[in-house]
């Protein structure tokens, strides 16, 4: 027998000797549990869990018949429960998504009888939309305009050896500023706009196999 067969033997026969053995005071007020579990690579098996001992992944055994009770898993380092409230916090979020897409779909159905009716819906809101796409770019195309008359005027008066007066220099500054805040704008309104012709014929196709599925039910839910 190797020398490794040799300890494992001898540390089963330890441990089957220390469950059966009748220990003085062993009575049913008495520990009644036995514990293993893995330290510098060697099973250790005791009747106390010691404190290095109480984050460790152990087997929990009777004392009395050495039957398994059962197993604790070890504790998880400050890392790993991170991430685990990470993972617990996705999928609660998820699950909270899918709630609210289902109720979502049931106002949908309640309000809108025909497609018809939905479409109305997102027509006002392109309606809307392109309204507010087009005023901003003719401020922009406003602001632009007014911003090339005063530069003109500044170079102008530069070209005349002449200084451009404070308040001209500040009506640049602030004619600059505004144009690209309505740059801005216009360009927000543009994506709104893009992403309403998506979301449009999304919603759309999910009205149709939403009322698919009312008109023709599945045979498993029918009652």
């Amino acid at each position: 027998m190797s020398i490794k067969k040799h300890h494992i033997y001898w540390n089963t026969i330890l441990f089957v000797a220390v469950a059966a053995w009748p220990w003085p005071g062993n009575t049913q007020t008495s520990a009644k549990k036995l514990y293993c579990w893995h330290q510098n690579g060697q099973r250790v098996c005791s009747d106390t869990l010691p404190a290095e001992a109480v984050n460790a992944a152990r087997e929990e055994f009777n004392a009395k018949n050495g039957m398994l009770k059962g197993e604790v898993q070890r504790a998880l380092n400050e890392n790993e429960r991170a991430a685990t409230a990470s993972e617990e916090a996705q999928r609660r979020a998820g699950q909270d998504a899918q709630e609210t897409r289902k109720r979502a779909d049931q106002i949908m159905l309640a309000s809108f009888q025909t497609e018809d009716d939905l479409r109305q819906v997102f027509l006002k809101r392109i309606a809307t939309i392109d309204n507010n796409l087009k005023t901003a770019r003719y401020n922009a195309t406003n602001l632009r305009q007014g911003l090339v008359n005063l530069l003109r005027n500044a170079n102008e008066r530069e070209l005349a050896g002449q200084k451009v007066p404070e308040k001209l220099a500040a009506d640049i500054e602030q004619r600059r500023q505004d144009l690209q805040s309505q740059q801005r704008l216009q360009t927000s309104f543009e994506q709104e706009r893009a992403t309403l012709s998506g979301e449009i014929e999304e919603t759309l196709q999910r009205y149709r196999a939403l009322k698919s599925s009312e008109a023709n039910p599945s045979p498993l839910t029918e009652p």
